[in-house]
């Protein structure tokens, strides 16, 4: 089973599905709490229904972590050996094994991958194209998902998940684990937006004063001037037409903040972008120096393998001191090919030319490239950009092409400035906030969809390989707003 993250939804047969069931019906029954649909429960107590259905997701969850335990741990020497195949050659997604359990390790993944990767180091990839990983010990073997404990992280992950419109079959480890991450991520904003919000609601109605605070609490996160009086203008109106508690007012605030986010996501009319089936899809990736260009590539690689996608990786950054080793790394932790030339002063649209020639050849689903960091006011290096974009659709017209900003969320509005002249200068579809966990300027998000008018697609919230994933608004508001 893989899940999905590009259309958030998991593959399963029904032979697993009803395996399941009858697991957790056997859980149950050891003293534990019977399975009850949370239309069916009688108590008036919504807290009481929402931690109820909590522990039916959970039991469910744990049932099926155990049924994919696999009962043998031990793994040959020659197996780890064989590794570094996983690096360089990325085998296709119709000739994998499809009964390769989720909770199976990696290493033991590619034990039953092994006949298909030995049959695909002889296809006819040019051998110039791939550059071999010398770092593919660094695969990442602890790339699943874990349940942890029963705790309030896990009732507030599946009371957010409830509210939209899941299902208690339809929790996954997957949503459960990233939700988590995401509230941790947004830390540091959460601390001094929520804390001031609290002190400064009480329990008397919205007032003017409460107001002007809010707008205070707001710009300190950077959530920027247009979004910050846009939310504002919307909770005067609401409070001329009658009394808001704080209860209504945090709800209001809620939806106005989704909403807003929403806006440029809606207009692109591509709700969650994800890679075409049956086409080659290019996702470049831009943005200045150290803001997590490279990383945030490892990561979609990470993300787009996990999902059932084939993927490819052009190390066109040519210009950054051990840029293509850096990328290398992290390709080997997924086992995604890598297309680079090491020599300097290489020509970033000749690594392209040859990685577009590659993914054809393998019928790649996503070509990641990489590119070097570039400040907006460089005109010479922002017309190299134009160069390789010009490429791109000279050699492959028939592709979908994203352009996409990564924009380290700790700068603030001098990340926001910058993504106003990337937007003018490369064509941008979307924004990748990065870095998150590492700020209290999560507001930005805001200014980047009211002010630059372009979709966030991903976001960062950490440094591990699965810190990284689509962005959801409903989802990033309740994470900000974790503890009402």
């Amino acid at each position: 089973m893989v899940y999905d993250w590009f259309n958030r939804q998991a593959s399963d047969d029904s032979s697993t599905e009803q395996s399941l069931e009858e697991k957790t019906a056997t859980s149950q029954s050891d003293g534990s709490d019977s399975l009850i649909q949370p239309e069916e429960s009688s108590s008036s107590n919504t807290e009481e229904d929402s931690l109820e259905w909590a522990r039916q997701a959970y039991a469910r969850l744990k049932a099926q972590q155990e049924q994919q335990k696999t009962p043998e741990v031990s793994i040959e020497a020659d197996l780890v050996e064989s590794i570094p195949s996983l690096a360089t050659i990325q085998p296709e997604t119709s000739n994998l094994p499809t009964d390769l359990e989720v909770g199976a390790s990696l290493l033991e993944q590619a034990a039953s991958q092994r006949p298909v990767l030995q049959q695909d180091l002889q296809t006819s990839v040019p051998e110039k194209s791939l550059e071999p990983s010398k770092q593919s010990q660094c695969l990442e073997t602890s790339s699943q998902a874990t349940l942890g404990e029963f705790d309030e992280t896990f009732t507030w992950s599946t009371e957010v998940l409830a509210a939209q419109g899941r299902q208690v079959e339809q929790i996954s480890l997957e949503e459960i684990d990233w939700l988590a991450r995401l509230r941790r991520g947004l830390e540091k904003t959460r601390q001094g937006f929520v804390k001031g919000l609290l002190e400064n609601l009480g329990d008397d109605p919205l007032t003017p004063e409460v107001l002007d605070d809010l707008e205070t609490l707001l710009l300190r996160a950077d959530a920027g001037v247009e979004a910050t009086d846009q939310v504002l203008d919307a909770l005067r109106a609401r409070m001329n037409e009658e009394v808001v508690d704080p209860a209504e007012g945090l709800r209001f605030l809620k939806q106005q903040l989704s909403n807003l986010l929403e806006v440029p996501i809606k207009a692109s009319g591509i709700d969650l972008l994800a890679p075409e089936r049956g086409r080659l899809n290019i996702w470049l990736l831009v943005g200045v120096n150290g803001v997590g260009k490279t990383t945030t590539l490892g990561k979609l690689a990470n993300l787009a393998v996990r999902s059932g996608y084939s993927a490819l990786i052009a190390a066109a950054d040519t210009f950054r001191a051990a840029a293509v080793e850096q990328v290398q790394v992290w390709a080997a932790r997924s086992g995604v090919p890598v297309v680079a030339n090491s020599s300097a002063n290489a020509d970033p649209a000749a690594v392209v030319f040859d990685a577009i020639g590659a993914a054809r050849s393998k019928s790649t689903d996503l070509l990641l490239v990489d590119t070097a960091g570039r400040l907006q006011t460089k005109h010479n290096l922002m017309e190299e950009l134009q160069k390789v974009r010009r490429i791109i659709d000279r050699l492959a017209p028939e592709a979908k092409v994203e352009s996409l900003l990564i924009l380290d969320a700790s700068q603030g509005q001098n990340g926001l400035r910058q993504a106003m002249a990337f937007a003018k200068a490369s064509g941008l579809t979307g924004v990748v906030i990065t870095k998150l966990d590492g700020t209290s300027r999560g507001g930005v998000a805001l200014a980047v969809a009211s002010e630059v008018k372009l979709p966030i697609r991903f976001i960062g919230a950490g440094e591990g390989i699965r810190d990284l994933r689509p962005f959801n608004s409903f989802e990033f508001v309740e994470a900000l707003l974790a503890n009402h």
